[in-house]
């Protein structure tokens, strides 16, 4: 066949290719949402396998267990690490915003590997951390690698890893909205009306398989809430000022001691995973409910199961054993601990108004929800996600105000004395500068590649008349020292000799 002669023919040929690749994308999105979903479920069942595996089934398996299993296990996943799969430390989050910014969507599938293999063990024995981070960064690897193997456009490319990146949460979470909107609002930064669509169709597929596998059942027993009195948002905003601070001192602690940490000499990576374990276990002997991600203890705090003390205890020992365990390197997520911490300081101010003010007191239950959405708000610095969250795993939308009013405080308070977000500080220990969401929600500001425009060229054929090229908008924009916008006037030969096939 003969290539088209005219430049509408090509123009034509253009569009259809392009409309083939976007809906294309489309139909990629919910396969990649399907693998996702699938590969997350896989990553679950690993998790409870191995704890079961090496803790055993019950609440604390007795001190010599507790200690010694995660520090072993450290020693395997310090190995495993370092010795095959050294992309896995650090972040999701700040991994695949690099994939994005830097290195155009590229996420290696050894890593989706690595982190499946390391993150369960690390987090199956016990160090406290969670499982949403990993499971975020395997989609986005799932999605990268399909990416290349279809050859898409490297715009396609690099716009197809937060597709994963949304899956993978939203089959970790069981809450699809919470994960477009952290993955609009965190990793790209802007409601793109252009992969929007694929996000959403990418997050529901994913949440289709893992309810499919693992049940429609929210990730917590939230009771019913109803606000008793007026004069129990005081309480609430209480809670948003000690949520607040406390967010300050999580991501203080962490900034602090993981840069101190790695400064330690070369032969220390492979002890510093067995220390933390250690450490995490330690602590484990008198309060267990530190170890893992710590889902079914947020439940119980939920349904008033632990006295004030103790959860003011559990949750600040929650800071410290995340701490370790991040610092070290060994692999896995925030998002639990986050939510942990927040469960714990909600549940204890609830149980503290019951026990002065039980007139104006609600469900414990309620207090503990909205705590989870307040040390999301102020320490991974998202507002609008830790208010769906809290919305989609409540199913109760009169908990919004309670949700609002805790959550701006506890962000304000951050963002007052912690100028600069945690996933930002992770990047640049890391030695790479990612842009800042939060600092363009706040400046609006303009980047030089979002100005940039490619320069538009028409294609003429060989048997164009010139004045069919001087309709077309020949010779572009700019040339021969004329303004933008403008056709130069030139002679018909002059032109002629500028623009014709040689």
């Amino acid at each position: 066949s003969f290539p088209p002669r005219r430049s509408s023919d090509l123009r034509r040929l253009h569009a259809m290719v392009t409309m083939r690749e976007g809906s294309l994308f489309l139909v990629l999105a919910v396969i990649i949402g399907l693998f996702s979903g699938l590969a997350v479920v896989c990553f679950r069942i690993f998790i409870d396998w191995t704890r079961v595996v090496l803790l055993g089934s019950g609440l604390s398996p007795g001190w010599p267990r507790v200690v010694w299993v995660p520090t072993v296990a450290g020693l395997a996943v310090a190995v495993l690490v370092y010795k095959f799969f050294p992309r896995v430390r650090g972040s999701g989050v700040t991994q695949t915003k690099s994939a994005v910014y830097v290195y155009d969507g590229l996420i290696p599938f050894d890593t989706v590997i690595g982190k499946f293999i390391c993150c369960a063990l690390a987090i199956g024995s016990g160090q406290s951390l969670g499982p949403e981070d990993p499971s975020l960064q395997m989609g986005a690897g799932i999605a990268s690698l399909l990416g290349r193997k279809l050859q898409l456009s490297r715009e396609k490319i690099r716009l197809i890893a937060p597709v994963g990146a949304a899956a993978g949460l939203a089959a970790a979470f069981n809450s699809p909205i919470t994960a477009v909107i952290f993955v609009i609002e965190e990793v790209i930064g802007t409601w793109s009306a252009g992969v929007l669509g694929a996000i959403v169709l990418a997050a529901v597929s994913s949440v289709v398989v893992s309810r499919w596998f693992l049940g429609a059942e929210p990730l917590f027993r939230t009771p019913p809430y109803t606000l008793v009195h007026p004069l129990e948002l005081l309480s609430y905003a209480a809670l948003g000022i000690i949520g607040g601070f406390t967010s300050l001192l999580f991501a203080k602690l962490i900034g602090y001691v993981r840069p101190k940490v790695r400064e330690l000499p070369s032969y220390w990576k492979y002890l510093l995973p067995a220390a933390a374990g250690l450490i995490v276990g330690a602590i484990g002997i008198r309060l267990p409910q530190v170890m893992g991600a710590g889902y079914g203890f947020m439940d119980e705090a939920m349904h008033g199961q632990f006295v004030w003390y103790m959860l003011f205890l559990l949750a600040f020992a929650k800071i410290v054993a995340t701490t370790v365990s991040f610092s070290s390197g060994a692999p896995g997520g925030m998002f639990a601990p986050t939510l942990f911490v927040g469960a714990m300081l909600g549940a204890a101010v609830g149980t503290t108004q019951h026990h002065f003010f039980p007139a104006l007191a609600g469900p414990v239950g309620a207090y503990a929800l909205v705590g989870m959405g307040t040390l999301f708000a102020g320490f991974l610095r998202v507002p609008l996600t830790s208010v769906f969250m809290v919305l989609e795993v409540s199913g109760n939308y009169s908990i919004i105000l309670p949700v609002i009013i805790s959550n701006a405080l506890a962000y304000l308070i951050s963002l007052r004395f912690a100028p600069t977000p945690i996933f930002d500080v992770l990047a640049r220990q890391d030695g790479i500068d990612l842009p800042s969401m939060e600092e363009l929600r706040e400046t609006r500001a303009l980047r030089v590649e979002d100005a940039m425009r490619e320069p538009v060229v028409p294609v003429l054929a060989a048997d164009d008349t010139v004045e069919e090229a001087l309709a077309h908008g020949f010779p572009p924009n700019g040339h021969s020292g004329s303004s933008p916008g403008k056709i130069p006037r030139l002679p018909r030969r002059r032109f002629w000799r500028q623009c014709a096939p040689t």
